[in-house]
C-alpha cells in the first residue's frame, strides 16, 4: 500500500509494482544492493516510487549475468564510463547467447521439418512446395583433392564435416550440418553423378562455396530404412517419364532423420527432389 500522508510504498507495495517478491527486495537491502529510501515513525520501511527505476537497472544487469557484487559497486559509484565499460561487456554477452539461441533454433527447426516428413509413404513420389533454402555447396572434385584416392565414404564424409566446419569457422556461418548432395540434371544417381556435397545454412551468406536451393514445386520422394537410395532415383526417373513432366535444375538428395534418429540402416530416411518447370 501506499501512505496517503506521504506518497511511499510499502514492501509488498514496490514489490508488486517492480514484479519481484519481498525476499529480493530483503536481499537487496541485506547487501546495500537497494536499500528503502525512508523509514516512517511507525519503524517500518518505504520506497519511493522512483527507486523502481533502481530496481529496472539491477535487473537489466543481473539477466546479463552480472555479478550482484559488481552491479552494488556500479550503481553505488555512480561512474559514467565504469557504466559504460559495464554496458558494453553486458551487451557483448548478450550478443554471444543471442547467436546462440539463433543457432540451436535453426538446428531445431531444421530437425522439425524433416521429421514431420513422417507421415510421407516410402518410395512414393509427390509434388509439393518447397521454400528458398541457403546451402554451403562442396565441390566434390575438390574434396577428392583433400583425399588419397583409395579413400572410401568415411573418409569424405571426414573431410565434408572439416572443411564444412572449417569455413562456418572463418565466416561465422550457422549450419545444421545435415549433409545432402547435387546431382546434375540428367544424371540418375551414383557416386558419378554427384557435383556437390552440401551442408543447409541459416542464411545467405556472400561467401565461397554458397548456392541457394530455390524456391518452386519440387517433384520428391523420401526413401526409408536404406543406405543406398538408388532406387529411390529408378522410381523418380520413371515417374517423370509415364507424367511428361519438365524439370528445372539439379536434383537434390538429402537425408532427413539425420542426428536424431540415423544411427542404424532401419531407421535412416532420405529425400530425393527435383524443382518442376511448372506445376501439372
Amino acid at each position: 500500500m501506499m501512505t496517503p500522508e506521504k506518497g511511499w510504498l510499502t514492501s509488498g507495495a514496490f514489490a508488486a509494482l517492480c514484479g519481484t517478491t519481498k525476499e529480493t527486495l530483503r536481499h537487496y537491502k541485506d547487501i546495500d544492493l537497494l536499500s528503502p529510501a525512508h523509514r516512517g515513525d511507525n519503524g517500518y520501511f518505504y520506497y519511493d516510487v522512483e527507486q523502481f527505476y533502481d530496481f529496472y537497472a539491477i535487473s537489466v544487469f543481473r539477466q546479463t549475468g552480472t555479478p550482484l557484487e559488481e552491479i552494488r559497486r556500479c550503481l553505488q559509484g555512480q561512474d559514467a564510463a565504469q557504466t559504460l565499460a559495464l554496458l558494453r561487456e553486458q551487451r557483448g554477452r548478450l550478443e554471444v547467447e543471442r547467436q546462440k539461441l539463433e543457432h540451436m533454433d535453426f538446428v531445431l527447426s531444421s530437425a522439425l521439418r524433416n521429421l514431420e516428413f513422417g507421415p510421407v509413404p516410402d518410395m512414393a513420389p509427390r509434388i509439393g512446395w518447397f521454400d528458398a533454402e541457403h546451402l554451403m555447396a562442396l565441390p566434390v572434385e575438390e574434396l577428392e583433392g583433400l583425399m588419397a584416392p583409395t579413400a572410401g565414404e568415411d573418409e569424405m564424409l571426414i573431410a565434408v564435416l572439416e572443411r564444412c566446419q572449417s569455413l562456418c569457422g572463418q565466416y561465422g556461418i550457422q549450419t545444421d550440418f545435415q549433409l545432402g548432395a547435387i546431382h546434375r540434371p540428367g544424371k540418375w544417381g551414383g557416386p558419378g553423378a554427384i557435383s556437390h556435397l552440401y551442408t543447409r545454412i541459416k542464411k545467405k551468406a556472400d561467401v565461397p562455396y554458397y548456392m541457394e536451393k530455390p524456391a518452386g514445386h519440387y517433384l520428391y520422394l523420401c526413401c526409408r530404412g536404406r543406405w543406398d537410395i538408388s532406387e529411390g532415383y529408378a522410381a523418380l526417373k520413371s515417374y517423370i517419364h509415364e507424367q511428361g513432366l519438365e524439370l528445372a535444375g539439379n536434383f537434390y538428395a538429402c537425408d532427413l532423420a539425420g542426428f536424431i534418429l540415423n544411427s542404424v540402416e532401419k531407421n535412416t530416411a532420405s529425400m530425393i527432389s527435383v524443382r518442376l518447370s511448372e506445376c501439372p
